[in-house]
């Protein structure tokens, strides 16, 4: 029989509990859990805010409807949960938790064999002068979200988010969408979701924040908030924001003090180092979930993944290894999936500008193409970039944008499931996956960026994005030398035309062949089409008479109609 201590009592400390007492019924489970709700889905808290979770307690519910609360732990699963308890100390010489309970303000401790720290993560605070006034949240948990709820049904007209990475996007959307609220997005960096999107595809998404009437103010620091006993203004270096409720949402790191203190080694920005079997420096101390440092399976450094599916895979492997099994946990990928009002946004690995930074030969491809087959009634456009070492061909990484997020999951999960193998283009290109018109096309998009990539990797297609295509037209109007070759019908070409006629060339790519004589040779060429394809055929074509001057507008207008900038 054996003591186990669990401190935390969100997602990874129950899941190790319960996994542990099905293998070792016989032993005794206590969860010190400092806040006062226990088992509660961390990432629904936003749709809570929204109203689309209309009572927190569904957040606490089982599948089949039961309330995950004290007296269910201890009933259902034998497990001891003590609520508001605060653990202070650990003492790993004569293996005891000292404890203090929030409602007495009394100490207490707890004898252990075995210890696991669930302890999450915690906001990143940013010290701002007025960040303590009423109104001013930093997500924590339930009971912040509660609070915040309760003060949007009292009223509030305008909201500032500090912070465009997942939450604050997140808290965005459930303050504009549902409640109507004028929100204001601010954050210090230049896109959002940095380090997660390639800077086109953080475009993509900020266009489409702003046409749903969220304001996006990037590269932009908060200096101060202000108001009297409650929050009035945000102040930053470029302008002030009238608010009734602030949101500061500027990222997490782990909440790793305990273990700090603890002499439990840890990583330089706090993340506890746990081998693969999730145990920490002490080998009867074990961690997992938002508080440790994992592997990242494409770069091989230590990364930070506070991801909540991680932190219940996690739960198991401890839970079991508790009782004696050796189950190994060898690290991440870093897979995401972000609802974004009408958008899906989602990733694995890392992005270009990452792997450049640990000094890889990378380049990235970009496509969009329908989920479904052409002829399909119900389809969407999907828009996916795909990251790959230059003299490997190995894949490192995949994101996408699109409106029907089922079907951008399972193109994202299909490569992430595979990506830690670490595989080449050709094995993305010749992906076996489900195929019917309702559900795919038959060369499926997967395939297709790995395709369209492979040939900018082999220098076949001379790609350029958006904002490159957007600097070309407005020099081409006034130099001689450039022109736009659109391989579009003349429909989707007359509008370019009329509006310029002196650089754009309509010549639809089935024609070019025989119209060859109709294309400058002593100018330089931007090729355009809907998705990229068909300019890709043109530039073929194009070099296969001599004509080498051309750039081809990757993922064609499909592409720069979603990038948002206007010529």
């Amino acid at each position: 029989m054996q003591k186990v201590v669990i401190i935390g009592g969100v997602a990874l400390g129950p899941k190790a509990a319960c996994r542990f007492k099905r293998l070792e019924p016989e032993s005794e489970v206590t969860i010190l859990e400092q806040g006062e709700f226990i088992s509660y889905g961390g990432c629904g808290i936003p749709f809570y805010i929204s109203g689309e979770v209309s009572d927190h307690l569904e957040l606490q519910s089982t599948s089949f409807h039961v309330v995950r609360d004290v007296s269910f732990f201890k009933e259902a699963k034998d497990v001891n949960v003590l609520t508001k308890i605060k653990a202070i100390k650990i003492d790993r010489e004569n293996k005891r938790v000292k404890a203090l309970n929030l409602k007495t303000n009394k100490e207490i401790s707890f004898e252990y064999d075995k210890l696991v720290l669930a302890t999450g993560s915690k906001p990143r605070r940013l010290g701002l002068k007025g960040e303590n006034l009423n109104n001013v949240f930093y997500v924590k948990g339930l009971e912040d979200a509660i609070l915040i709820r309760q003060n949007i049904t009292k009223g509030v007209n305008k909201a500032v988010v500090i912070g465009a990475g997942f939450i604050g996007l997140e808290i965005a959307e459930a303050l504009t969408d549902l409640w109507g609220i004028e929100t204001s997005i601010i954050e210090c960096q230049n896109q959002i979701l940095p380090g997660f999107l390639s800077p086109e595809l953080a475009q993509v998404a900020s266009h489409h924040l702003k046409e749903q009437g969220v304001n996006l103010y990037t590269q932009e620091q908060v200096k101060e908030i202000r108001g009297n006993q409650q929050v009035e203004k945000v102040i930053t270096n470029k302008r002030e924001l009238e608010a009734d409720i602030v949101i500061v949402a500027p990222g997490v790191v782990p909440n790793s003090e305990l273990a700090q203190q603890a002499g439990l080694e840890t990583t330089a920005w706090g993340g506890i180092i746990v081998n693969e079997f999730l145990q920490t420096s002490d080998p009867n101390i074990y961690a997992g979930g938002d508080v440790i440092a994992l592997k990242n399976l494409i770069t091989g450094e230590y990364g930070y993944f506070p991801l909540g599916s991680l932190a219940n895979r996690q739960g198991r492997i401890i839970g079991s290894n508790l009782a004696g099994e050796r189950k190994k946990f060898k690290g991440a990928v870093g897979s995401f999936i972000l609802k974004l009002f009408d958008l899906a946004i989602a990733g694995s690995g890392i992005t270009l500008n990452k792997a450049i930074a640990l000094g890889k030969k990378a380049k990235s491809g970009i496509a969009i193409q329908f989920d479904k087959a052409h002829f399909y009634p119900e389809k969407d456009l999907t828009l996916l970039e795909l990251v790959v070492d230059e003299p490997s061909k190995k894949i490192l990484g995949i994101q996408g944008i699109s409106s029907n997020g089922d079907s951008l999951k399972a193109r994202i999960d299909a490569v992430a499931s595979i990506l830690s193998f670490g595989p080449t283009l050709e094995d993305i290109s010749n992906l076996e996956i489900c195929y019917s018109p309702p559900f795919a096309a038959a060369m499926d998009i997967i395939n297709v960026i790995a395709n369209v990539t492979e040939n900018i990797v082999e220098q076949k297609n001379i790609g350029a994005l958006p904002k490159e295509f957007f600097d070309f037209v407005k020099v081409a109007l006034t130099s001689k030398d450039k022109i736009v070759l659109d391989c579009r019908g003349q429909d989707n070409a007359k509008e370019w035309l009329k509006k310029y006629p002196q650089i754009w060339l309509n010549i639809p790519t089935e024609e070019l062949r025989k119209r060859i004589h109709e294309v400058p040779k002593d100018k330089e060429i931007m090729l355009v089409c809907n998705t990229g394809a068909r300019s890709y055929e043109a530039q073929l074509i194009l070099r296969q008479n001599n004509i080498t001057n051309t750039k081809n507008v990757l993922a064609g207008m499909g592409f720069l109609t979603r990038y948002g900038l206007k010529i």
